[in-house]
């Protein structure tokens, strides 16, 4: 297993080179050169002259580069052009809204995804069937802010019971250790901010969790209905064994695998940055920040982004491959 997690992490360095010099090519590519990129409206010719001279664009190329990637290893990732602070800064500030909601929507698609597929996967053909089928295709095809807005006005005006924006209630005087608010009301024991900022959690994450869901329900439905008709399960039960049993060790674990593999991919999804989610419930997390930074044209923050999703689904696709040699022994011998 270590020798598996020792060589993911081998294939980590040259993904994030050529990444690398992907974003750096793109940079330089930009119309007027990034300097220009950079300055936006305010590109006069001494404001050029003055960011090339600052971050050495006036330098030979490969100079540039070795520079660049000098920062990078040093995680210097430049100052964002609308806060004037520095991109990773920013990140740390922000991601641990982003990892507390998109622990609460993968939460919120697993608990449901993985029995219901399970039971209609057993229930085939019947109306539980049907009607997960036809939940999963609405799951995905309804499109995330439009569902959004319907539970902050079903839950938020129609029945004020829940929070409309924001990860918690100002006038909570809360204190904040590491910035996940859940987590902070907990060791402080200000169990009313805790619980105030979980509930600010419930409607972004539903909102957020339902694609994922439904999704979760196609995949764990299609590989029990695959792994049941098995030549092992047949097996098991013509030796005798339990049909509880079989259902739990011979079916559920080997159709795991897929599922595993498609929670993997949409946790990697969901950490990369919620846009639409955290815009619609004023949710200050990565995804928000990328969107100003997107209409401010902040290149610096859009670069930086680009190496920390590249940086995540590695380590999602890590821990997904860990997993598989937890759940299938094969995998380990392999």
């Amino acid at each position: 297993m270590l020798k598996l997690i020792a060589k993911r992490l081998a294939l980590l360095i040259p993904t994030l080179i050529g990444l690398s010099i992907l974003l750096f090519a793109w940079l330089r590519a930009l119309p007027g050169g990034p300097a220009v990129g950079l300055l936006g409206e305010k590109a006069t010719p001494e404001a050029i002259a003055r960011v090339n001279e600052a971050y050495g664009f006036d330098k030979p190329i490969l100079e540039q580069y070795f520079i660049y990637i000098g920062k990078l290893l040093r995680g210097d990732f430049g100052l964002s052009t609308v806060t004037n602070r520095p991109v990773l800064e920013e990140f740390i500030n922000r991601f641990p809204a982003t990892i507390e909601l998109t622990l609460f929507a993968i939460a919120f698609a697993v608990i449901l995804g993985v029995p219901l597929g399970y039971l209609a996967a057993r229930k085939r053909g019947t109306a539980i069937d049907n009607g997960s089928v036809v939940f999963s295709l609405l799951g995905i095809t309804i499109p995330v802010f439009f569902l959004a807005f319907i539970l902050k006005y079903v839950f938020s005006i129609m029945w004020p019971i829940l929070p409309t924006s924001g990860r918690q209630d100002p006038r909570i005087d809360a204190t904040h250790v590491t910035n996940f608010y859940v987590l902070d009301g907990l060791m402080t024991q200000e169990w009313d901010a805790s619980w105030d900022a979980f509930i600010h959690l419930i409607l972004p994450g539903i909102a957020l969790g339902t694609i994922p869901l439904a999704i979760i329900v196609r995949i764990t439905r299609a590989s029990v209905l695959q792994v049941q008709n098995a030549d092992f399960v047949r097996t098991a039960k013509a030796k005798g064994i339990s049909t509880k049993l079989i259902r739990r060790r011979y079916i559920l674990r080997n159709a795991l695998l897929p599922v595993v593999t498609t929670i993997g991919l949409q946790l990697g999804l969901l950490l990369s940055g919620a846009v639409l989610t955290e815009t619609v419930f004023g949710f200050n997390g990565i995804g928000k920040f990328l969107r100003d930074a997107i209409f401010a044209l902040d290149y610096p923050v859009l670069q930086g982004f680009i190496i920390f999703i590249a940086i995540v689904y590695s380590l999602v696709n890590l821990i997904v491959d860990v997993s598989y040699g937890l759940i299938d022994p094969r995998v380990r011998a392999s």
